[in-house]
């Protein structure tokens, strides 16, 4: 797939850029806690397009804050659909880490979005922060002035440091994808999520599982006490719109869980 300078300007004039959005569920009840503002690209000619393709040529050709203000303003945009409580995540490229006006856009949006920061968590991969360190550390102070929360993305992929953890002020770590599909079937891997979520807990930092994708990964994260997860067994990347079904049809599961447990316990006291 080859993308230039011509087809991301033409993105932004024809408005191709959107968000999706990935619900955030506590392990230990089912309910939706939040949901992550994942960026798309519907381009005219060739369809939906992977960030992972995208974002690369975007930065390249020096659009990627335009990018951002574009996404938070259509993801503040879903504000009125989300009930009081629910959290809203967005990425952050390592290149807008050397950007210390980056702060001040974030909150512009928020404001003319009517969403308030203390509500929004901004997600910094780890890789990140081997080059932009000092940086890093600007902004994330300026962020966490504003009463944003700071999450530590893909943790346990590639290089891992636990100076990583509190070089900046996280408030959670998300525990990479590649780490919860390996560890059903690797005692090793299954082994370092328990360390990982074992010292979240002890740093006092939120723990969030990506990419969970069966009830027997769930199961065991729930067992190691992880707090949220996220993937495909919770809800795959949807429209604004579907928030409120989303919300709903956790809740209902939730519901239709208790009453079943509650039947047990009456069958169980009657025999």
């Amino acid at each position: 797939m080859f993308l230039d300078h011509q087809d991301v300007r033409r993105a932004f004039e024809e408005d191709e850029f959107f968000p999706l959005f990935q619900p955030l569920v506590e392990l230990s009840s089912r309910y939706v806690a939040g949901f992550e503002a994942l960026a798309r690209w519907n381009h005219e000619r060739l369809g939906a397009i992977s960030p992972d393709a995208f974002i690369p040529i975007v930065q390249k050709c020096g659009y990627i804050n335009a990018l951002t203000r574009k996404l938070l303003e259509k993801t503040f945009a879903a504000a009125p659909l989300l009930t009081e409580g629910l959290r809203l995540s967005i990425n952050l490229s390592p290149l807008q880490l050397m950007d210390e006006t980056l702060p001040g856009q974030i909150a512009s949006v928020a404001e003319r979005g009517g969403f308030p920061l203390d509500r929004l968590t901004v997600e910094i991969t780890e890789g990140a922060l081997l080059n932009y360190l000092s940086c890093a550390q600007a902004v994330a102070g300026e962020l966490k002035n504003l009463h944003c929360r700071l999450s530590l993305d893909n943790f346990g992929a590639g290089y891992s440091s636990l100076l990583h953890l509190h070089a900046l002020p996280f408030n959670e770590v998300k525990i990479d994808r590649s780490m919860i599909h390996g560890m059903t079937h690797n005692r090793a891997r299954r082994t370092i999520v328990a360390a990982i979520v074992g010292l979240g807990r002890d740093l006092g930092l939120e723990t969030v599982a990506e990419g969970v994708e069966t009830e027997e990964e769930a199961g065991i994260l729930n067992e190691m006490q992880c707090g949220l997860a996220q993937g495909w067994l919770f809800g795959k990347p949807a429209e604004a719109a579907e928030i409120p079904r989303m919300v709903t049809a956790k809740l209902y599961n939730h519901a239709d869980a208790l009453f079943e447990h509650e039947d047990q316990d009456v069958m169980a006291a009657a025999l």
